[in-house]
């Protein structure tokens, strides 16, 4: 393959053999280096480092293949734990696995990828390296997430562009929040999507507190100030739910004890009930817990606006940092905070920068049907005609469709001639497969990446062998006070101490690294005998 820079690929033996080389070759300082490294291996760039980016790279056989991680961030995020971080449960450090390593043999560049020549097997990608989102000029960066506080400032200044060869290309990159174009939304809520996002729910939290304490603070503003709101009744707001009420309520009702009366904890959803995934009896245990325990849950309440500043107030500026949110049913009501948890947005990438296929890949791309001259056509990627996620087959592979009309609608003529592209594969939330949608979940992702590259170390994704089949190995959410529930594959219900148990175990177990199975235990013992850290940064 031709090096991505003009000047010819220099053999591997000019390099001497030695640590410090083999060191500077994996941390990929250079593309010249990358592709001196390459040897006869094919390289496989995997855009996104979440769960299917992070897992897939870590699958591929080294010997076979040179993995190339492309992505902003450098770090992968075990999500299931991020509400844990986000009240001070586990420290943020266990949640984070890099992407540099010394021994995964994985090489990465810290960018957006822009646009992809499917043509040419070319990435263009922009660096995103010299942008600080959430410290500029010394200055604290406001922004209600990462990927707001980035795009904000990547708007205003690009990064320097450059291209990447691929033999194998696989788009990981995940979905963004979806905030439904809500007024004051993206601005004003709180996410919990990155590490990034944690670290500010949990700064809020404790700044609520503070300021309530404060003896110029009147019982009115203190209502507003520890009154939590959380939009979706999903898992991840159902379980962020319940690690604020553990703090409050296991922590600081002992630091701030005058304050307990004040705090108050509501899950808002368009939806008639919450945690429609689980059977209605799990469900109905977990609402009678949350009754119990006095977190409200106010089912089929739409909400029409998040914005700064408390109901009827005309200075913002001195409200403590609340907020007003706007819901249909109730009117204005006061909160000191928004947990936004409503469901997935597709990634701009996938949108935008993919939304023109520049030149038909004769080389890489299989027609179904016959068309004389395929490359006088435009061609599209075939999505899902909802979503907008990209459509794949059982394989995970890529298809084209000639461009008409919408490039989000799906052809329903089956008749109509479409190409799969043997080369290029989307996994995780992006992808949708044709023969059953399954949910975008961590488990889901997970297992595709494990597939994909079990498939690939074999050589036998050309569409030969069984397709990908997902296994359910069940679903489980925290409620709070050591409770839980599990339902697994073929109706077994579990539910209480023992769910909990069952929950922090398989998280535990699935957790990557060993520093972090082992610095997750300590923590829970350390915190369960001190108490969470409260401190606020």
């Amino acid at each position: 393959m031709n090096s991505m820079i003009s000047s010819p690929v220099r053999s591997t033996s000019v390099f001497p053999k030695n640590p410090v080389w083999k060191t500077i070759l994996r941390r990929g300082v250079s593309t010249k280096e990358l592709d001196a490294a390459k040897g006869d291996r094919e390289r496989v760039v995997i855009l996104g480092s979440g769960w299917a980016g992070f897992v897939l790279s870590r699958q591929l056989d080294k010997k076979r293949f040179q993995p190339v991680v492309v992505s902003p961030r450098p770090y992968f995020v075990f999500t299931p734990l991020l509400a844990s971080t986000a009240v001070g449960t586990l420290e943020f450090r266990t949640t984070l696995e890099s992407v540099r390593t010394r021994r995964a043999g994985v090489d990465f560049f810290q960018g957006w990828a822009d646009d992809v020549n499917f043509d040419k097997k070319k990435v263009q990608i922009e660096d995103a390296t010299v942008r600080r989102p959430l410290q500029l000029s010394g200055k604290a960066f406001h922004a209600a997430s990462l990927e707001a506080a980035d795009h904000a400032q990547r708007s205003k200044k690009r990064g320097q562009v450059f291209h990447l060869n691929y033999d194998k290309l696989v788009i990981a990159v995940g979905c963004y929040s979806q905030t439904f174009g809500i007024p004051g939304v993206k601005e004003n809520a709180f996410f919990l999507k990155d590490v990034v996002d944690a670290r500010k729910i949990r700064k809020r939290i404790l700044e609520c507190f503070e300021t309530a304490a404060l003896p110029t603070t009147s019982d009115k503003v203190r209502d507003q100030l520890l009154n939590f709101a959380i939009v979706g009744g999903g898992p991840t707001g159902v379980e962020f739910a319940a690690e604020l009420f553990d703090l409050c309520h296991q922590d600081l009702r002992k630091i701030y004890p005058t304050l307990t009366p004040h705090i108050k904890i509501t899950i808002y959803d368009v939806a008639p009930k919450i945690l429609p995934m689980f059977d209605s009896s799990l469900a109905e245990y977990a609402l009678n817990l949350f009754r119990r325990d006095g977190i409200q849950i106010k089912t089929e309440h739409h909400i029409q606006e998040l914005r700064p500043g408390l109901p009827g107030s005309s200075n913002p500026n001195g409200d403590g940092g609340c907020f007003t949110l706007n819901t249909k049913e109730e009117g204005e009501i006061g909160v000191g905070m928004c947990v936004w948890s409503t469901g997935l947005m597709m990634n701009p990438f996938i949108q935008n920068a993919l939304d023109d296929v520049h030149t038909y890949p004769t080389a890489s791309a299989h027609l179904s049907n016959e068309l004389s001259a395929p490359s006088a056509h435009k061609w599209s990627l075939k999505r899902h005609p909802k979503s907008g996620g990209l459509l794949v087959d059982d394989h995970f592979r890529v298809k084209l469709v000639p461009r008409s009309g919408s490039h989000l609608t799906a052809p329903e003529d089956s008749t109509l001639p479409e190409a799969t592209m043997q080369d290029v594969f989307a996994l995780g939330d992006v992808a949708v497969l044709e023969k059953a949608q399954l949910p975008a979940t961590a488990q889901v992702a997970n297992q595709e990446a494990k597939w994909l590259g079990k498939k690939l170390n074999k050589g036998e994704i050309q569409g030969q062998g069984e397709g990908f089949t997902f296994k359910n190995l069940g679903v489980m959410t925290y409620l709070g006070n050591m409770k839980a529930i599990m339902q697994a594959e073929g109706g077994t219900e579990v539910k209480g101490r023992m769910a909990w148990l069952i929950w922090r175990g398989a998280y535990l177990t699935q957790t990557v690294s060993w520093r972090n199975k082992l610095l997750i235990p300590f923590y829970w013992s350390i915190n369960w005998i001190f108490g969470r850290d409260i401190s606020r940064f």
